[in-house]
C-alpha cells in the first residue's frame, strides 16, 4: 500500500451521512474504513466503492465498546498502514418524550450511543495519529449542538457533548498535529428521519424550519466533512459549522 494514501475511518457508515461521506473520501482518492454493526450493509457499501475503483475495507464496530474502536483502529493500521481522518458519525435518535416522562434506559442509551462513543473513538483515534504525526476527526454533532428542542432532552444533551468534546480535543492535541472539528448537520434525508418523512403534515413542518424551503441531503453534509478532513482545512480546528438550510438563522 503506497504510504502517500490516505485513510479515513467513518462510523455509521453503511447508510445516510456516513454513506455519503465514504463516498466523498473515495471520490477524493482516499483509503476508508467503513465501520458499523450492520453487516451486510456495511459490506454492500465496500463493495460498492469497490466497484468504483475505491479502495475501502469493512469492519464491525459497536461504537458503545471501547475496544471496539481500538479495534477498529488496529484494523485501519494493519491493513493500510495508518489512519490519519477519523469522522465520528453513527448515533441514534432516541425516544421522543419531554424530560420528566424520558425513560432512563433510553437516556442511557442515547448517551453511550452518540456521546460516549465519540470520546471512545477518538481517544482511540488520536493515539494512533499521534505515532503518524498527526491527523484531522470530524465529529457529527447537529444543529441540535447549539439549541434546544422540546421532546428530545437525551439526543439535544449528547450532541452538545459533542461541541464541547471537539473543543477539549483540539486544545489537547493541537501541538501535536491533530485537528479537531464538529459538523452541525440540521435535518438531513436519512434513514433516521424516514418515519417523520412518511408524515407529510410531519413533513410540512420540518421543511417550514428550514428557509431554503427544504430538507438537506446526505452528500451536502459530506461535502463539508471531507472539506474539513482535507489540508484545504489545515488551519481550523476547534470548530462547529453547521450545515442547516438557515435553521439557526431564524
Amino acid at each position: 500500500m503506497s504510504s502517500s494514501l490516505r485513510v479515513a475511518l467513518v462510523t455509521g457508515a453503511s447508510s445516510g451521512i456516513g454513506k455519503a461521506v465514504v463516498e466523498c473520501f473515495v471520490r477524493d482518492g482516499v483509503a476508508v474504513v467503513v465501520a458499523d454493526v450492520a453487516d451486510a450493509e456495511g459490506q454492500a457499501v465496500v463493495e460498492s466503492l469497490k466497484a468504483k475503483g475505491g479502495t475501502a475495507v469493512y469492519v464491525h464496530c459497536d461504537v458503545t465498546s471501547p475496544d471496539a474502536h481500538a479495534h477498529a483502529v488496529d484494523v485501519a493500521v494493519q491493513t493500510f498502514g495508518r489512519i490519519d481522518v477519523a469522522v465520528n458519525n453513527a448515533g441514534i435518535a432516541g425516544d421522543a418524550a419531554p424530560l420528566a416522562d424520558y425513560p432512563i434506559d433510553s437516556w442511557k442509551r442515547v448517551m453511550d450511543v452518540n456521546l460516549n462513543s465519540v470520546f471512545y473513538g477518538m481517544r482511540a483515534q488520536i493515539t494512533a495519529m499521534l505515532k503518524t504525526g498527526g491527523g484531522s476527526i470530524v465529529n457529527i454533532s447537529s444543529i441540535l449542538g447549539s439549541v434546544g428542542f422540546a421532546g428530545a432532552p437525551a439526543y439535544v444533551t449528547a450532541k452538545h457533548g459533542i461541541v464541547g468534546l471537539t473543543q477539549s480535543a483540539a486544545l489537547d492535541h493541537a501541538p501535536q498535529g491533530i485537528r479537531v472539528n464538529a459538523v452541525g448537520p440540521g435535518f438531513i434525508r436519512t434513514p433516521m428521519l424516514s418515519a417523520m418523512n412518511d408524515d407529510v403534515a410531519v413533513h410540512e413542518a420540518l421543511v417550514a424550519l428550514h428557509p431554503l424551503g427544504r430538507l438537506g441531503e446526505p452528500n451536502e453534509v459530506a461535502e463539508l466533512v471531507c472539506f474539513l478532513a482535507s489540508e484545504k482545512a489545515s488551519y481550523m480546528t476547534g470548530g462547529y459549522y453547521p450545515v442547516d438550510g438557515g435553521y439557526l438563522a431564524r
